[in-house]
């Protein structure tokens, strides 16, 4: 068909126009939220700018991949004629989503109670944030879930909110009103398993610069205790905060010795053939009889037994050590480990010279103490084990520890490092010449 200018048109060429013209339109409703969300959270900045805008046609849900926004032109432009607030705390949530890490946090987790943690703690963040671009008055059952929730979680994170829920026990029906009531966005774009590995590696690094970025700008910006960004800062600061691996901490505890071990390594096939033809049965060459390796030998634990520490607690950390200890290739296999158990005194001292004799400790222990908090006692002790040659070669001393105590004022002969249990993830100050770790509970179940 021609027109009266003289161009050609067609029934395909008008479905595309009206097409382009709903996608501009669309394009226009996300700018605009991105523009209120910005005005009244300046901090989010750089990351409300990380997302694009890919449309496709008809409805359907929102998604992100951490990369790109996609959305249905229809479901977005009917969603926004009847709430442009839940526009903003759509595009909210899944900013929060990929701030979090929430996509690159299912791992051995059970997919359907991940997601859903991580939609009850981002609306929860999101119900807790006052400004009037994304504010709804929270129903009566969020209040509800949230007070059940608050009870079991010291954070209101996804890893914490997980395990909530499946200590819980919920009924499939139970599950399922969870589910309606703080379901937003699709996520089935988190995890692409033909994808290539370095989009994942790409996209967690944009995500954690941003949200390094973030956090400066909130501590820049921020007025005091009650500003509507506090429950943000404190979730971005225990995501920013540094990631332990307790087996590559321990293996740090490590000495240098000679074992009695053939060194392949070593060995040069060449020279010994060429010896055996020349000479019949003489080698030039045999293989070394020692081997030096790097081995847990010496090192004591201390164990906070003071009230704050429950037996269970302990278990779980010991527990942890064990799994080091029972690795074949990380330690000698007579190993010199003292475990002591300390409150504001010494209460017992087990010697432990195998992995096997560290189960049976675990299986029978008992916990001895129960009153206050002192470091110095157990430093003391170790001291005297030291003067009386207890040790071939003291590497280290592990304090495990979850509460606050008076540290020793001079700095010990042998590397000490303090790990603390926090389930808030809160920071401890030690000596100078300590080291820190601060593991929360995520850290205790992948060991």
């Amino acid at each position: 068909m021609i027109r009266e200018d003289g161009s050609f048109w067609t029934p395909n060429m008008e479905a595309q126009q009206a097409w382009d013209e709903q996608a501009a339109l669309c394009d226009e409703i996300w700018r605009y939220a991105r523009n209120e969300l910005y005005l009244s959270m300046r901090f989010l900045d750089i990351a409300l700018s990380s997302l694009l805008f890919a449309p496709q046609p008809g409805e359907g849900p929102v998604s992100t991949d951490g990369f790109v926004l996609n959305y249905h032109t229809e479901s977005l432009m009917k969603a926004y004629e009847q709430s442009s607030v839940r526009v903003n705390r759509a595009y909210l949530h899944m900013i929060l989503h990929c701030l979090f890490c929430h996509l690159d946090g299912r791992k051995d987790r059970a997919k359907e109670y991940w997601d859903l943690a991580c939609d009850i703690a981002v609306e929860q963040l999101i119900d807790g944030m006052y400004y009037r671009c994304i504010h709804i008055q929270p129903s009566m059952y969020r209040a509800d879930i949230r007070g059940r929730l608050s009870k079991r979680c010291a954070v209101m994170n996804a890893e914490h909110i997980y395990r909530a829920l499946q200590q819980m026990e919920l009924s499939e029906r139970e599950y399922e009103r969870l589910v309606r009531e703080y379901h937003v966005d699709d996520h089935s774009g988190w995890e692409d398993p033909n994808g290539p590995k370095s989009r994942t590696r790409d996209r967690q690094k944009k995500w954690d610069d941003n949200r390094e970025k973030m956090q400066a700008e909130i501590e820049t910006l921020g007025r005091d205790p009650s500003d509507e960004s506090k429950n943000l800062l404190e979730q971005v600061r225990i995501e920013n905060r540094q990631k332990y691996d307790y087996r590559s901490f321990l293996r740090k505890f490590s000495v240098m010795k000679e074992t009695m071990q053939v060194d392949t390594d070593s060995f040069d096939y060449i020279y010994y053939h060429y010896g055996m033809e020349l000479y019949g049965n003489m080698p030039l060459i045999e293989h070394l009889e020692t081997k030096e390796e790097k081995k847990v030998e010496d090192f004591v634990i201390v164990i906070d037994t003071s009230l704050s520490c429950s037996g269970d607690l302990v278990r779980r950390f010991l527990t942890m050590t064990y799994g080091v200890l029972s690795e074949s290739e990380s330690f000698f296999r007579k190993i010199n480990v003292h475990i002591i158990q300390c409150d504001d005194q010494v209460q017992s001292d087990r010697l432990i010279t195998s992995a096997r004799a560290l189960q049976d400790y675990m299986e029978h222990m008992e916990i001895r103490g129960q009153g206050g908090t002192d470091f110095r006692p157990a430093f003391t002790y170790v001291d005297q084990l030291l003067a009386q040659k207890k040790f071939q070669k003291l590497k280290g001393l592990i304090y495990f520890t979850d509460g606050f105590g008076i540290y020793p004022s001079k700095m010990p002969a042998y590397e000490t490092a303090f790990v603390f249990w926090r389930e808030d993830y809160s920071d401890s100050d030690v000596p100078p010449w300590a080291i820190k770790l601060v593991l929360g509970p995520e850290d205790m179940e992948t060991i």
